[in-house]
């Protein structure tokens, strides 16, 4: 679990096949892991959803009837990304 934390805690972004590798184990017990840091509330999911209206100072728009602010994203928003999580704390 120490050391999982430690991959999360330095930066460099990686799937959980990659953290699997890294950490001689299986996709599975990664995710496990992952679970239980997450439950117990050392890690939570980074959101790439839109941005909130407003949050940007202007550029807002409306799509799909609900306001974002486009200026805030990237091109093509974050759809590729994959799951991220960031160390609570």
């Amino acid at each position: 679990m120490d050391d999982l934390l430690r991959l999360l805690k330095d930066g460099h972004a990686r799937t959980i096949p990659m953290l699997a590798k890294e950490l001689h184990t299986s996709t599975a017990d990664v995710s496990r892991k992952i679970e239980y840091l997450v439950n117990m509330g050392l890690i939570r999911k980074v959101d790439f959803g839109p941005k909130k209206c407003g949050s940007c100072g202007g550029g807002c728009s409306s799509e799909n009837g609900q306001k974002t602010c486009k200026s805030c994203m990237p091109e093509g928003g974050f759809q590729n990304m994959g799951q991220m999580w960031e160390v609570v704390g």
